[in-house]
């Protein structure tokens, strides 16, 4: 895992006021890591992929919409048809590889007339081509 990626992350999670959030990374095994990680530095984090059962997916995506986890790690799974009242920032870990997908992901922000925001780490010439397309 990048360090300076997480190293930044772990800033906006001590800084940044927020309700809840959900980190969006590329890969299965990424969200795995970063999830890991973040656990390990003691934030309560819940994870979601298309590796889990089903069930286990249902049973998170429950406890993060009854507000017991604050912060999401997920997949693009997680992408579309999720609204959950409470999230107000979508993190970009990893930027999507079309606008479509981040149109998608950030659209999880802001729901049912509330405020939301979206960061996303640009680290590559592809993920700032990605976002030359977005803009």
């Amino acid at each position: 895992m990048e360090k300076k990626k997480l190293e930044t992350l772990v800033g906006l999670l001590n800084g940044l006021p927020f309700n809840q959030m959900i980190i969006f990374v590329n890969k299965v095994d990424r969200a795995k890591m970063l999830s890991k990680l973040l656990n390990d530095k003691e934030y309560s984090t819940i994870c979601t992929h298309r590796d889990l059962p089903t069930a286990t997916r249902i049973d998170n995506y429950d406890e993060f919409k009854k507000n017991n986890k604050r912060i999401m790690v997920a997949t693009d799974l997680f992408g579309r048809g999720i609204d959950i009242e409470r999230v107000n920032v979508v993190i970009n870990f990893d930027m999507p590889e079309t606008k479509e997908t981040y149109m998608h992901r950030v659209g999880r922000a802001g729901r049912f007339e509330t405020r939301g925001f979206a960061i996303s780490f640009i680290a590559t010439n592809e993920d700032k081509q990605i976002l030359d397309d977005i803009q």
